[in-house]
């Protein structure tokens, strides 16, 4: 199994993955490690991203999927998965593929970015990704404003792995 935890720059993804992902025995990877230094200086640059800039992300990550999915582990994916497009590009072949999505205010998502250091995606670009947002329909949608651990747990439920403590 795939677990996707998407959502805007902020929401906790990376905070969420790897807790979950250690919970569940399972591997964790962050998609911003497969973005190419290109794509990053644009970032950094307070440039958001355009859907030919993320082919060859979606491809990278969509080979690594395929491959942990061979190997049959099990994988926490964070990534961003903002546009339907994305997510029917990262589930492609995928067997089983599942996204979790975080949500919260811009208000409370602005603070977390301030305090935020030493990462790219600078906080002028939340905007950009709030408008480029497109809410998915089935994913397992939960509000940020709980702690990583409560939301770790309501995740590890709706998956069916059994009731894990905070």
């Amino acid at each position: 199994m795939v677990v996707v935890v998407m959502g805007v720059s902020g929401c906790g993804k990376t905070t969420v993955g790897r807790l979950l992902a250690s919970r569940l025995g399972w591997m964790f990877t962050d998609a911003d490690d497969f973005h190419s230094p290109v794509n990053r200086n644009k970032m950094r640059s307070g440039q958001a991203l355009s859907e030919s800039d993320r082919q060859s992300w979606l491809a990278a990550l969509r080979a690594h999927i395929s491959e942990r999915e061979s190997t049959q582990q099990h994988l926490v994916l964070a990534c961003s998965a903002l546009t339907k497009r994305s997510r029917v590009s990262l589930a492609e072949r995928a067997q089983d593929l599942r996204f979790v999505h975080l949500v919260g205010s811009r208000t409370l998502i602005r603070q977390r970015l301030a305090n935020r250091t030493q990462h790219f995606m600078p906080p002028l670009l939340l905007d950009s990704q709030f408008e480029t947002l497109e809410t998915p329909d089935t994913a397992l949608t939960i509000d940020i404003s709980a702690t990583p651990a409560q939301i770790a747990t309501q995740i590890t439920a709706s998956l069916g792995q059994g009731p894990v403590s905070d």
